[in-house]
């Protein structure tokens, strides 16, 4: 499918989602919410493609988040039920998302790449959650995203600052996985969509699920007890996969993997 907003190219197993907006440093408004959201619908039903990349357009950002000026001259500002940019609402996708974050992460942008499960980041990248600096909240996830991975008082530090925050301290504070050259981004990116694409989906995505649907139990107790009613989880044990890793292993053989 063509899209004006975004580029969705596939890689074999790999398919990258490009914001392509780079005259407004890739900030979005409605029209690529709805893009993106087909675009990530079509991923998730896509039983070929195993692991998605999210970058900007551009050596500029990755996303300088809502598009402001489009929402100051009246433009609409509606958005799918999978959120902004399709995704900061999208709690059912069990395929991982890396972010490439190549230049400025703010605001919405960065919520994109917090609801993404790796964020691989340009020596370049900044990071930032200003919205109160023009009125409004970080309501996409943001503030509610940040605290879990790196902690409330670190998370507030920000929130409550609006300051940008360079690569190699969000590496530090834990939401960065890795810091790269500019020119080394999608290289790296890429060989970590490589290295998951080595394991089964299915156990990939059981894992996912199991790890964020953990999280919301209420007890350890619980979270162990019940990983086994989650959906991507019981796919697991009744897939090809579940039955092709452990013949490998004994074949002394590469597992062939189909996903399903």
């Amino acid at each position: 499918m063509a899209y004006e907003f975004i580029r969705v190219d596939r890689e074999g197993p790999v398919t990258v989602f490009t914001l392509n907006r780079p005259e407004v440093m890739n900030a979005l408004h409605s029209p690529a919410h709805f893009e993106l959201h087909e675009a990530f619908d079509a991923f998730a039903a896509d039983p070929e493609q195993w692991v998605g990349i999210v970058t900007g357009a551009g050596e500029r950002a990755f996303s300088a988040g809502n598009d402001l000026k489009h929402q100051a001259g009246g433009g609409g500002m509606a958005s799918p039920p999978s959120g902004f940019a399709g995704l900061t609402s999208r709690f059912d996708l069990t395929k991982p998302l890396i972010a490439a974050v190549n230049g400025v992460a703010m605001g919405g942008g960065f919520e994109i790449a917090l609801a993404c499960d790796l964020i691989v980041a340009s020596e370049a990248a900044t990071f930032a959650l200003p919205e109160p600096r023009v009125g409004l909240a970080a309501l996409a996830g943001g503030l509610h995203r940040l605290p879990r991975m790196i902690g409330q008082k670190q998370a507030l530090g920000m929130i409550l600052t609006g300051r940008r925050v360079s690569a190699t301290e969000g590496q530090a504070l834990g939401f960065v996985n890795e810091v790269t050259k500019p020119d080394e981004l999608m290289a790296a990116a890429r060989r970590w969509a490589a290295q998951i694409c080595e394991l089964s989906p299915m156990s990939i995505r059981a894992s996912k699920e199991a790890v964020y649907k953990g999280l919301d139990e209420p007890t350890l107790e619980a979270a162990i007890k019940g990983q086994n009613r989650y959906p991507a989880v019981a796919a697991l044990f009744k897939s090809e996969d579940f039955v092709e890793g452990p013949l490998a292993f004994a074949q002394k053989r590469a597992p062939n993997w189909k996903g399903r």
